[in-house]
């Protein structure tokens, strides 16, 4: 069973994301379960033309790092019991907050993965733009393996990662068929082909062969190259990520794509039940939802 749903752990509590709505669920202080729901207006529901290959890609991946901003930080309100006295949220994040953190989370990322591995390597006596490439894309990932591995020691991200792997069971026995009950779910994978983590992976992979045709250009058209570049190479890998959801029986395919699976066991952990009901709710309410959809918001595609 394919379907169109989504999601990414938050502070104690996953959102979960239709074609045209997205859903929160926080386990509260006291241990109740705050929900919350939000419509979606995407331009690829209302125009063609950003359905198109790579084009889609790039338009899901705004989306995506937008309302998880979003619903970042209406779970760390939730989390900390910040809400007014008719129980709702008592602040969500301004557009112009939301900007700002958009801004700094990607200046970051771009940063660290894509211009630090291009000016280390540019420092390196390599000639002809074959070894070139393939050696900032060897230092690209092995930042990328090394930062996750770092995080991933954290405490305070255990629990988060823990939410991860809850959403992931709960999307896994969504597509199996299977009941969703925090039992049930919890025999489910903690691995899911369209998640985000092997996204950013394949993100890196695809980097090599298309700044293959850049070659070795001075120092500032490179570290421009790499920063332009990011759109083309990111809906490269969505429609990969995308044909990987699709075709997830296909052995071969799994096979070819097994690295992406294998990095998500940095960023899941075992959930428990408790943190398995909540991916469950935040599930439940968005399907709930996306039983409104109409035909053209069904052919709007997320990332686990």
């Amino acid at each position: 069973m394919s379907t169109t749903i989504g999601g990414q752990a938050v502070l104690e509590g996953v959102m979960m994301r239709g074609a045209s709505s997205w859903a929160l669920a926080v386990r509260k202080p006291d241990g109740e379960i705050a929900e919350l729901h939000r419509p979606i207006s995407s331009p690829m529901a209302r125009h063609r033309v950003f359905r198109l290959p790579v084009i889609r890609g790039v338009i899901a991946l705004g989306e995506s790092l937008g309302i998880g901003f979003r619903a970042l930080a209406i779970s760390a309100n939730y989390a900390a019991q910040e809400e007014g006295e008719d129980g709702e949220v008592s602040t969500e994040l301004s557009r112009g907050s939301l900007i700002f953190a958009f801004a700094i989370a990607i200046g970051f990322a771009v940063a660290l993965f894509k211009v630090t591995p291009a000016l280390i390597t540019s420092w390196l006596p390599i000639d002809g733009t074959g070894w070139f490439v393939i050696v900032e894309g060897l230092i690209r990932v092995s930042i990328f393996i090394l930062y996750l591995s770092l995080i991933s020691l954290l405490p305070d991200l255990r629990r988060v990662f823990q939410y991860h792997g809850a959403e992931h069971k709960a999307i896994n026995a969504l597509e199996a068929g299977d009941e969703l009950e925090p039992e049930r779910v919890q025999g489910h994978s903690l691995i899911h082909p369209r998640c985000g983590t092997a996204f950013l992976l394949w993100v890196m992979v695809i980097a090599i062969f298309v700044f293959a045709f850049i070659g070795q250009p001075v120092w500032y058209w490179l570290i421009a190259s790499r920063i332009l570049l990011l759109p083309v190479i990111a809906g490269i890998a969505y429609e990969l990520i995308r044909f990987a959801g699709r075709n997830s029986g296909n052995r071969a395919l799994m096979a070819l794509l097994a690295p992406g699976l294998w990095l998500q066991r940095l960023t899941t952990r075992e959930p428990t039940l408790d943190q398995i009901e909540v991916s469950i709710r935040a599930l439940k309410q968005v399907l709930r939802l996306e039983e409104r959809e109409t035909p053209e918001e069904r052919k709007v595609e997320v990332m686990a």
